[in-house]
């Protein structure tokens, strides 16, 4: 302070500002280490995702926050990743999951903080669908915080392949759709892009199911009951399951979606069912809904399977730690962050309360009926456990790579693992 106090008042201004970089420059670092810093892990990888994911990143530092990205390939790897690393005792700031009962176990065990505080000061209650508010809490705690709405059920249609084939309109019932696979495989073109991945297998199951009867879908995920497998409108499904295996190309086992979701956007295959976040992809090909594809939510446009993402956040009593999560959870559900997020992901915002005229025609055909509850189905992780979501897999999968099982013998297999779950 002396020293300070010494400078003359005559001195050089140069000498003045290299004083005060100097300071400065040795100030830097304390700054830095003050602000609140994230690690977070996600699965998010694809090139639409990146683009998403990087929405958050830039939100967060523009809030005051330093982004430490951890991105792991793959839903399951990813979130096996942060679970091991919670219960090591080395866990990332916040990690991705899907909205339903993926972090029960977390939860159960103590291993995860509450978002109470930051979700009663932003009054999340006020934006957020209930179903949402439901998914994200145990025992009237918040637990997560919900990022985005996917519908799940949704069919894209290369319109270049459509033309092509002479096929005229978009299929609004399955034996419509059938004559149309057939035309564009007489055409020379892959009819249906399917992912070989077990979830998309399951997650092409549970659309032709829900389309074919609400009722069944939510007898068997929401109550478990076992009955509704004995009835028709469980037959017809999985038959027109079984049917659909014909339709694939031989590159199909073990690709990921994004890959699938490609040989639309190169205007190799016909279509792709697949949640809302493939529209990510067809964003960073600069491929326009109603121009370059088509996208129907379902067999008719009629009922929107809805789940979405959400990020937990590991138990800590490290005060910056704590303050970059709270930063983080409030920085997701911002009502700018939502609508540039949404954009980039090709979902829809979580906050009810947001712009939503900024949105491509497939999400504004996605929001109309997210407005309307008596038009949406939970998907079947927010009803299931993840043991029974796990179990029925094996047997979808089983099923679609196995062309000699019957229908009968995979009835026999699901309603097995059905009841293993009771």
């Amino acid at each position: 302070m002396e020293k300070l106090r010494a400078i003359p008042q005559r001195a050089p201004v140069r000498s003045m500002l290299v004083g005060a970089l100097a300071a400065l420059a040795l100030a830097g670092p304390a700054v830095a280490q003050d602000k609140p810093k994230a690690e977070v892990m996600h699965w998010w990888t694809s090139g639409g995702e990146a683009a998403a994911v990087k929405v958050f990143a830039d939100q967060y530092t523009k809030a005051g926050g330093i982004w430490v990205d951890s991105a792991v390939a793959g839903g399951q790897a990813a979130r096996s990743a942060a679970i091991n690393r919670i219960v090591g005792g080395n866990p990332p700031t916040a990690s991705q999951f899907n909205t339903g009962k993926q972090f029960d176990d977390l939860v159960s065990q103590g291993l995860l903080n509450t978002v109470d505080q930051v979700a009663e000061e932003g009054k999340w209650k006020s934006f957020l669908p209930p179903s949402f508010i439901e998914a994200a809490s145990r025992e009237g705690h918040m637990y997560a915080v919900p990022v985005n709405v996917h519908g799940q059920n949704w069919a894209f249609y290369s319109k270049e392949v459509l033309d092509k084939s002479g096929v005229t309109a978009v299929p609004t019932n399955w034996d419509d759709f059938f004559v149309a696979l057939d035309k564009i495989k007489a055409a020379g073109f892959t009819p249906l892009a399917q992912g070989g991945e077990p979830w998309q297998e399951r997650l092409l199951f549970n659309v032709v199911l829900q389309s074919v009867s609400k009722d069944t879908f939510m007898r068997l995920y929401a109550k478990n009951d076992a009955t509704a497998i004995d009835t028709p409108e469980f037959k017809k499904s999985v038959e027109i399951f079984g049917k659909l295996r014909a339709y694939t190309d031989a590159g199909s086992p073990g690709r990921n979606w994004n890959d699938t979701t490609a040989l639309l956007i190169t205007n190799k295959a016909g279509v792709q069912f697949m949640g809302d976040w493939a529209k990510g992809e067809f964003k960073a090909a600069n491929k326009e809904a109603g121009k370059d594809f088509y996208c129907q939510i379902g067999i008719d446009d009629k009922e929107l399977v809805i789940g979405g993402d959400v990020f937990v956040f590991p138990k800590t009593t490290d005060a910056a730690q704590v303050k970059a999560q709270n930063l983080l959870a409030s920085t997701m559900l911002s009502p700018e962050t939502q609508v540039l997020f949404n954009i980039q992901k090709g979902s829809m915002p979580v906050r009810t309360d947001v712009d939503a005229s900024k949105f491509d025609l497939c999400a504004q055909k996605g929001m109309k009926l997210l407005a309307d509850p008596a038009h949406q189905t939970p998907v079947i992780d927010m009803l299931a456990s993840a043991d029974l979501v796990g179990a029925l897999e094996d047997v979808i999968t089983n099923f679609w790579n196995n062309k000699s099982q019957t229908p009968d013998e995979f009835t026999a297999k699901f309603a097995d693992a059905l009841k293993s779950a009771q």
